[in-house]
Formats: structure tokens, C-alpha cells, sequence
């Protein structure tokens, strides 16, 4: 019988494993692997030289990092060009909310994607779900159909998907994953509305300096030349009339500078050190920084509780928490409760002592752990820390309006008084 080298993932702890099984064929290997608990990420005929390797589309988990582990992440099947992401959030969370009131009618999970898949007029994600579709129908579970397309499924949601499948309430988790989602989206579309009024008034602020440069400034520079007969002007207004200048001068320049700064910064911004630096920033900002905190704690505490409530061990629930954390100091954080964990101790000691959550969390996941009614508690947390949002929004929008007003108040009075200091000498030459 032929015998094929594999390489494969854990399916529970994620970590890769690599033997030699004998099987009639590579297909037949693979499901022998599959039924050990085992996704295959390569499989290769003992057969010399010109063996071939079978991809399953997993692929293994490289070591990095404090924790040693990173996501899985599979190789996509390419069905034609796309650009940019196949579908939003939005439109995810509406997939899934769809999908699981399909499963909790009694339809069978193939039979509603294929329902789905009917009604999708987003083409990328249509050619998708159709994938999912033949996947199933090939042997597959739904959560090995999701690896194939990890930029469309997160970790989260292929292990939520796997663990309902290994529990038997697939349809559950599916309806927990979409209250999950819809509830990120909401947040995350708060922080986005707090942010939208000053972005806003800083393009205002922009556009109205640079017409004040290009088109107005210009115009009293002559009046000045004509009237001051050679004088010298006041320093502020020959700072002001050589930006002015220059803006005018040199607007293609000037523009260039922009972008190549706005490209530099998002540069910076991918190092290690600028995202753990921007990270600081928007936990400890004044205004700004509770908001986000409270917005990362709600995140945190959501996801832990979800994964928890859906049967994900607590180790890979850590892991996934971590990954979609969305910023690097709580990420940190979390890989130092996942070690400790690791090493026997609880969840609430070693996320207290990171100093990154509040009190008040830690006490709530203590009291969760003494109880044994952890994810309940955290999804407690996360309700109450999602109402602390809402009234963060709004008090953030109420400061940011007086402080924007001042702002430009600042940055169109200096130009006025820089142009005002030679019209006062002037009229002191005429008296």
C-alpha cells in the first residue's frame, strides 16, 4: 500500500505534526487524517523525485512571539480577480444572521448556503459561498470550507464554526456568532461617529487656511509693497506672506509634500514601534483615550465570552482574543494570561497585574471564575462597557465642538492679525 508524508495542524491545540500514513490513495490519506483529528496542510506520495505534494489549503503555524503561535491561515482558491475585500463587515454579519436562522429552521447546512448563494448579488462573495457549498458536498465539514478563504473568515469565526460542529448546536453558534458581530459593527460604528466631527472639521480648516494662502494673502502682500514704500513688516506677517509664497509658487511641490508625509506616516505606522507607539496614544490620549479603552474592554470581554460560551477551549480562546484584539498593548497583555494560564493560574490575577484593564473587569472575570460562570460574566462586562461607549461618544462630541471652534479660531486669527500689524503701520505712516 503507498505510503504519503504529511504535514498537518492539531485541529484542537494548532500545533503542527508531521508522520507517514499508508492509504489506497492521497484522497483516501486525507480523510484518514482528517478522521485523527488532523488538517492536512501538505501531503507528498513516497514515490522519488517526482512525488507531488497535495495542498489542503491550511497552512502551519509558524513560532513567534511570546506565545509561540500565530492564526491559521489557509491558501484562498482563486475564482478570477477581485479587488480589494471581497465583502464588509456589514455584509458578513448579515450573511450570518441569515445563515443561522436557515440551520435553527431545521435546513441542513449545505442546503441553506446553497439557498444563500441563490440570493448573493455580490458576485466575489457569491463564487464564495457556491465554494463553501461544493466543499460540503465533496466530505468536508463547513469549518474546513471556511480555511479555504481566511481574508472572508477570521479565526474567530472558523474555530466558533468548528467548535459548534464538534458539539452538535452548530445553529446556536452561528445565531451567537451573528449577535457577536452585529454588536462589534455597532461599536465600532460609535468610535467611528465620535471621530467623524473633528476629521471633518479639520478638512474644513484645511481647505479654508489654504484659499486664504493661495487666493487672499497674495492680494494684500501688493497693497502692502505699494503703501509700506519699502518698510519692513512685522515678522509674523513675512512668516505668513512667505508660507503664502510658497504655497502659490509651488502648489504641485506642496501637494507632493503632503502625500509623501501621509505615506511615510502609514509606513511608520506598520513598524513594530509605531503601532505599539499610535496604540499608546489612543489608550492614554486625553478625550480620546477612555473611549478607546472602554471600546478595546468591550471587544476583549465580548470575544472571550463568545468563544467561551461556544465550547472554544480557553487556551485557543486566549489566542484568538489576542489576534483580533485590534491593538498591540492588549494583545501583549493577553499573551501574558494565556502563558500563566498555560502554567495552571486563573484568568483574573494575570490580567490584573498587565495594569491595561480596569479593576472592575478584573474583579467581574474573578468573581466569573469563582462561580464557574465565566462567559456569562464577560458578557456582562461587555453590555455594561458598551453603554459606557455611548455616554464616552457623547460626552467626547461635546468637548471635541468648543475645542474645533477654538482651534480654527486660533489658525484664521493669527493669519488676520499677521495682515492687520501693517495695515495699523500704515495708517500710523498717514497720520
Amino acid at each position: 500500500m503507498p505510503k504519503f508524508t504529511y504535514s498537518a495542524i492539531e485541529s484542537a491545540s494548532g500545533k503542527e505534526k508531521r508522520g507517514v500514513v499508508e492509504s489506497a490513495s492521497s484522497e483516501q490519506a486525507a480523510a484518514e487524517l482528517k478522521a485523527m483529528g488532523l488538517i492536512p496542510t501538505a501531503l507528498a506520495a513516497e514515490s522519488g523525485a517526482g512525488a507531488t505534494k497535495l495542498h489542503t489549503g491550511a497552512k502551519p503555524v509558524r513560532k513567534t512571539g511570546a506565545t509561540g503561535e500565530q492564526p491559521l491561515r489557509a491558501k484562498k482558491k482563486k475564482s478570477g480577480m477581485t479587488f480589494g475585500r471581497v465583502i464588509n463587515n456589514a455584509g458578513l454579519t448579515v450573511f450570518t444572521r441569515q445563515l443561522a436562522t436557515l440551520v435553527n429552521a431545521g435546513m441542513p447546512i449545505m442546503r441553506s448556503l446553497e439557498t444563500l448563494a441563490r440570493q448573493e448579488r455580490n458576485l466575489p462573495f457569491k463564487e464564495v459561498v457556491e465554494s463553501l457549498v461544493e466543499s460540503i458536498r465533496s466530505g468536508s465539514n463547513f469549518s474546513d470550507g471556511l480555511l479555504q478563504h481566511p481574508k472572508v473568515f477570521d479565526r474567530l469565526y472558523i474555530n466558533m464554526v468548528k467548535a459548534g460542529e464538534a458539539g452538535g448546536v452548530l445553529g446556536t453558534v452561528l445565531e451567537r456568532l451573528a449577535r457577536f458581530m452585529e454588536k462589534a459593527e455597532k461599536i465600532k460604528g460609535k468610535v467611528k461617529s465620535a471621530m467623524t466631527y473633528p476629521v471633518i472639521i479639520m478638512f474644513v480648516a484645511v481647505a479654508i487656511v489654504g484659499a486664504l494662502m493661495v487666493f487672499v494673502i497674495p492680494q494684500f502682500e501688493n497693497i502692502f509693497a505699494t503703501m509700506l514704500k519699502g518698510q519692513q513688516m512685522p515678522a509674523l506677517t513675512q512668516a505668513v506672506l512667505g508660507v503664502s509664497n510658497f504655497i502659490k509658487n509651488n502648489i504641485l511641490i506642496t501637494i507632493g509634500i503632503l502625500v509623501v508625509l501621509y505615506f511615510l506616516f502609514k509606513a511608520w505606522h506598520k513598524t513594530r514601534g509605531g503601532t505599539r507607539t499610535i496604540d499608546w496614544i489612543l489608550l492614554h490620549a486625553p478625550g480620546v483615550g477612555p473611549l478607546f479603552l472602554k471600546s478595546s474592554v468591550s471587544r476583549f470581554t465580548r470575544t472571550f465570552g463568545t468563544l467561551l460560551a461556544s465550547g472554544v477551549p480557553i487556551l485557543q480562546a486566549l489566542l484568538i482574543t489576542r489576534d483580533t484584539s485590534g491593538n498591540v498593548h492588549v494583545a501583549d497583555a493577553l499573551n501574558v494570561v494565556h502563558d500563566r494560564v498555560k502554567e495552571g493560574d486563573n484568568v483574573a490575577r494575570p490580567l490584573d497585574s498587565t495594569k491595561v484593564f480596569p479593576t472592575m473587569v478584573t474583579s467581574m472575570i474573578e468573581v466569573g471564575e469563582e462561580t464557574g460562570a465565566l462567559p456569562e460574566m464577560l458578557n456582562r462586562v461587555a453590555d455594561t462597557y458598551d453603554d459606557e461607549v455611548d455616554n464616552s461618544v457623547a460626552g467626547l462630541t461635546s468637548i471635541m465642538e468648543p475645542i474645533m471652534i477654538v482651534f480654527m479660531a486660533v489658525v484664521v486669527g493669527t493669519i488676520v492679525i499677521a495682515l492687520f500689524l501693517p495695515i495699523i503701520k500704515i495708517i500710523q505712516t498717514l497720520q
